[in-house]
């Protein structure tokens, strides 16, 4: 099997699988996603979901975020870890959206880029969940998974894999299999404990069992 036709057969099976997967961060306004995306780094999106009421509750916009000292931001992240840094780049993007885009979360790939703390990735997830363009989004389990599946063969560097996946995943697949591969590898293919490949719905076609 290619690895085109592997990829389209990942793609359904996990349709299947997970048909309902979304982004697993609670969001109702883009520039919420980018805070949150930015606090996952190292830090489940679990709790992600939990800290980010008391900042909003307190800062309930873009303009209330970007005008709040940086120091208070960062209290109230702490709990999400690298506060000092994270807070620093939240008060600096919502700066830059408030000077720079109306308030408005950007629509183009490379003017996320430009906002601070916001890398390929976050882009991505933006660009995906939020404006329903196509996106690639690598984040752990993305890169375990399709390394482990044989889509990739041991790359390990995001932009990497994510310039890999653009070659086999249809544009408008993208978003919705990097978030099935989250949850796959979240309740299946995990990386703390052994792949639990007995119950696999892609054990038959997967590299890890020798496919």
């Amino acid at each position: 099997m290619t690895k085109e036709k592997l990829a389209l057969e990942v793609i359904e099976r996990l349709k299947k699988e997970y048909p309902d997967a979304g982004c697993t961060l609670d969001y109702n306004q883009a520039w919420k996603l980018l805070v949150s995306v930015r606090l996952a780094a190292q830090c489940t999106d679990a709790r992600v979901n939990v800290v980010v009421k008391d900042l909003y509750e307190k800062y309930p916009d873009v303009n209330a975020l970007a005008d709040a000292p940086v120091e208070e931001i960062e209290r109230i992240v702490k709990p999400c870890g690298l506060g000092h840094s994270k807070a620093r780049d939240i008060s600096a993007c919502m700066k830059l959206l408030r000077d720079e885009h109306g308030g408005m979360v950007p629509d183009d790939f490379d003017a996320l880029l430009k906002l601070p703390g916001v890398g390929r990735k976050s882009a991505n997830l933006i660009m995906g969940d939020v404006f329903g363009k196509p996106a690639i989004v690598t984040d752990t389990h993305c890169i375990r998974l399709v390394n482990r599946i044989g889509l990739v063969e041991n790359i390990k560097e995001p932009k990497k894999v994510e310039m890999a996946l653009w070659k086999l995943v249809p544009g408008e697949e993208g978003s919705d299999f990097c978030h099935r591969l989250v949850y796959h590898g979240r309740d299946v293919c995990t990386a703390r404990t052994k792949p639990r490949c007995d119950v696999c719905c892609l054990h038959d076609v997967c590299a890890q069992n020798g496919v």
